[in-house]
């Protein structure tokens, strides 16, 4: 390496650890930090109501018969008897009734002989609000039976909003700051909500449900990012992580409880989608990104949001700390690069190319999971329940482990663990004992997804770390894409889905180990601190050796 070449190296170095220094200055985890950790609860919530709201405003009630108009005066049970034929298991079908004379039926109350003939539901469908206590889109549109992959379909166009979504806040937010796409974010999650309610078919609907979509996850992976900024090395497993596990875990944890309260779907939306108003009270509450404003060359703005973490902190930045900072601030390049950098620059190329595959594999038994609940064979709402519980004590494992034992093998050891459990739970009738599989799953699964989403921030440079964040959650989206069509197998057999879940967390379990360790690093302010991170993978053939050890 040449003089110039080691100068810029000091140089890029600099800012980052610039930066570092006066965050442990002003408090690693200040009042103001603390304060910033709080202000992101709605939003997490928010994020969680986005992601799995639509399960309970589609939940399918599992009783549910042709309607026969000639029977409407007897009570429920005796309409289906009367009108609904058995399988060899002695199972009533959904979706057929007898084609008999049901005048005469109504003379002997007796159902007719089991050869009659049957046809297709033509006056509708019945349901019995057992499992499901309450109306849901599927009950009112009848998307039963020959229209029941109306179901996944729907979900599956809310996560191409999630797609549409994140390429377009990722690439505002490099360009015109975290702040303005958090609020843009949480916008698209109140409209969308409140269009919802006002949807009468399919297509209006999942158009609501895209803009929906639109907001997931930006509407809380923007602070997300903010935050972890401000927070110091030894303290941004522990924000990270309880974000994720009180917020979007504490959301999860309340959806069924708050659509059983309720009890009627246009208003869980209602109540689901206000929270999101919130959003317009956080400039006077949330600071831009300082590391955002340096790479763009506004300083000055830059030092004034320290400033007010030294007032808030009641702490002091030394003058000579702050005119570093404010030099090496002066010198650093603008930077405009973007996600596109990314495919520009071959080591971080292949980085991400290794982190999306990663992270598509975990998200999709994520949300594999937890999307079975309706099918494991006990109450739905319990079930979720239960396997969204799993979040808070499997995080405060990770918050324990993380930075011991490192970003990859707290990816790969998890993953493989629920991934094994899954394959186990595909052979294992349904009922308690695969319902204990898939919490248990769940529970390890929660540590992969955690690791795997602060793990993405730290590996990419500043002027790209929204978007490029936003493209490999993306990524992730367009695999779950096919999440509901995997438990949509369970038609066909009902192990199905929970085998394929098993085999992609073995695969993503395996491509971890090819991404670079981020375990006790700064968070990369440039290209050039990228390439100091870039030296710790398992292809390195050498020590990592620090520019700034390069010139003594």
């Amino acid at each position: 390496m040449d003089i110039s070449n080691k100068a810029n190296s000091i140089e890029t170095e600099d800012i980052s650890s610039a930066l570092e220094k006066v965050i442990s200055h002003v408090g690693e985890l200040g009042t103001y930090q603390r304060w910033l950790f709080l202000v992101m609860l709605p939003f997490g919530m928010v994020w969680s109501f986005g992601y799995f709201g639509q399960m309970f405003i589609t939940a399918t009630p599992q009783e549910h018969w042709c309607r026969v108009p000639e029977l409407d005066g007897l009570n429920a049970d005796l309409r289906r008897s009367l009108s609904t034929p058995k399988d060899s298991n002695n199972v009533y079908d959904n979706c057929n009734r007898f084609l008999a004379n049901y005048t005469l039926v109504l003379e002997t109350l007796l159902p007719p002989d089991p050869g009659t003939p049957t046809v297709p539901c033509d006056n509708g469908w019945e349901f019995l609000f057992e499992d499901i206590p309450y109306s849901t889109v599927v009950n009112e549109r009848e998307w039963v039976c020959d229209r029941s992959n109306l179901v996944p379909w729907s979900q599956t166009i809310g996560f191409f909003g999630s797609i549409v979504g994140g390429i377009l806040c990722g690439t505002l937010a490099d360009r015109y700051g975290r702040l303005p796409v958090l609020i843009l974010s949480n916008i698209f999650a109140f409209v969308g909500g409140i269009g919802t309610m006002f949807t009468n078919g399919f297509w209006d609907f999942s158009i609501c449900r895209f803009i929906v979509g639109m907001s997931c996850d930006s509407c809380f992976i923007m602070i997300y990012i903010l935050v972890l900024e401000y927070v110091g090395t030894k303290y941004r497993s522990l924000v990270a992580n309880m974000s994720i596990a009180m917020y979007f875990g504490g959301g999860c944890l309340l959806m069924p409880w708050i659509v059983l309260w309720i009890g009627d779907w246009k208003y869980f939306v209602l109540a689901t989608s206000l929270p999101a108003l919130l959003v317009l009270l956080t400039p006077f509450l949330v600071p831009e990104s300082a590391r955002w404003l340096v790479s763009k060359g506004r300083t000055d703005e830059a030092v004034k949001v320290l400033k007010r973490f030294e007032r808030i902190n009641k702490s002091k930045i030394p003058d000579e700390v702050l005119e570093e900072f404010v030099s090496i601030a002066g010198k650093t390049k603008n930077e405009e690069e973007s996600v596109l950098t990314i495919f520009k620059t071959p080591s971080l190329r292949i980085t991400v190319i290794f982190l999306i595959i990663t992270f598509m594999g975990v998200a999709v038994v994520f949300d594999g999971i937890i999307r079975l609940s309706e099918n494991l064979g006990l109450d739905f709402f319990l079930t979720f329940t239960v396997t969204s519980a799993t979040e808070i004590p499997s995080i405060l494992i990770l918050v324990l482990l993380l930075d011991r034992l490192g970003r990859r093998y707290m990816v790969m050891g998890p993953m493989l663990i629920a991934s094994i459990l899954s394959l186990i739970a595909a052979f294992v009738p349904r009922g308690v004992t695969s319902v204990a599989l898939a919490v248990t799953a769940r529970f390890f699964n929660n540590m992969a997804y955690g690791t795997v989403i602060q793990w993405t921030p730290e590996l990419l440079p500043t002027p790209m770390r929204a978007s490029g964040a936003s493209f490999v959650h993306i990524s992730a989206f367009a695999a779950v894409t096919v999440s509901p069509f995997i438990i949509y197998s369970d038609r066909v057999w009902e192990g199905l889905s929970l085998i394929l879940v098993g085999v992609i967390g073995v695969l993503a379990a395996g491509v971890a180990l090819l991404v670079p360790e981020t375990k006790g690093r700064s968070m990369p302010q440039t290209m050039d601190n990228w390439k100091t991170i870039n030296n710790d993978t398992i292809f390195s053939r050498k020590k990592e050796v620090h520019p700034t050890t390069e010139v003594s």
